[in-house]
């Protein structure tokens, strides 16, 4: 089988792709695994001076599957410390010291479209659906999207997402601020993403380096501090009536009716 995240480099670039495609690209211990592997060797490789980031199939990610019970595992952990966990593969993002664009060719919804807001550049697919749906499943965001969210498209925009877990589109996210620009097909998202970061990857790499860290630095971007504040909020959702019901909606394809226990 091939491994759940692949990386491939070359002319300057580095291309992470999420591969399980049939279990749409979700958050399950092996591609987390897989993920942190990967973006350490990135890391490591100093020949790398952009980084892409794609998904095969129809989803980027599509987020935590709840049918692999992640914040399960870890006896030793305290809830928020389980809910934290999960992320923080994704959050390794962060570490990458060259730009990251994320090639979002398909679904980024929950924990996946957390791993996109995370990226320096968005380049989205009109026919693609984003954003965090997690009211509807009776549970507080995680990944920092509550902190990201507000500063990239503006606190009254980030406000009616996250409250009403509505989903975007390509186009919207475009027109928003979310992403960069938006495309008819997969393929243009991807050659986009590519033909941006050959552009970055032929600029002095000491100077984008630094300027990317004199970006967040100047934003006061915190944004692992603000992960684990919301993993607090999420573990304490994720022991809720609601968010049993929730989940067992999404699975059974139904609509949930919450009642506030």
């Amino acid at each position: 089988m091939e491994d759940a995240v692949t990386l491939s480099c070359s002319n300057g670039i580095g291309v992470i792709t999420l591969n399980r495609p049939d279990n749409r690209n979700s958050m399950t211990p092996e591609l987390l695994e897989s993920f942190s592997k990967v973006t350490q060797a990135v890391r490591a490789n100093r020949d790398v001076r952009a980084v892409v980031i794609t998904g095969r199939g129809r989803c980027f990610s599509a987020g935590a599957d709840f049918k692999s019970n992640l914040q399960t595992g870890g006896e030793h952990l305290l809830d928020h410390e389980r809910s934290f966990k999960m992320y923080e593969p994704f959050l390794g993002v962060l570490d990458i010291e060259v730009p990251v664009i994320g090639a979002l060719c398909g679904h980024a919804v929950g924990g996946g479209f957390g791993l996109s807001l995370v990226c320096d550049i968005r380049i989205a697919h009109n026919g693609s659906k984003y954003g965090a749906n997690f009211t509807k499943l009776g549970l507080s965001p995680g990944m920092s999207i509550s902190y990201l969210l507000p500063r990239l498209v503006g606190v009254s925009r980030a406000n009616e997402l996250l409250f009403s877990g509505r989903l975007v589109l390509g186009d919207e996210a475009e027109r928003i601020g979310l992403a960069s620009s938006a495309h008819e097909t997969p393929e243009q998202v991807l050659e986009e993403a590519m033909r941006m970061a050959s552009a970055i990857a032929e600029n002095a790499p000491i100077a984008v380096r630094l300027t990317k860290q004199c970006i967040r630095e100047q934003l006061g971007w915190h944004v692992r501090g603000a992960a684990h504040r919301e993993s607090f909020a999420q573990a304490a959702t994720l022991k809720t009536q609601d968010a049993k019901e929730g989940m067992a909606a999404l699975l059974e394809k139904r609509k949930p009716e919450f009642h506030g226990k």
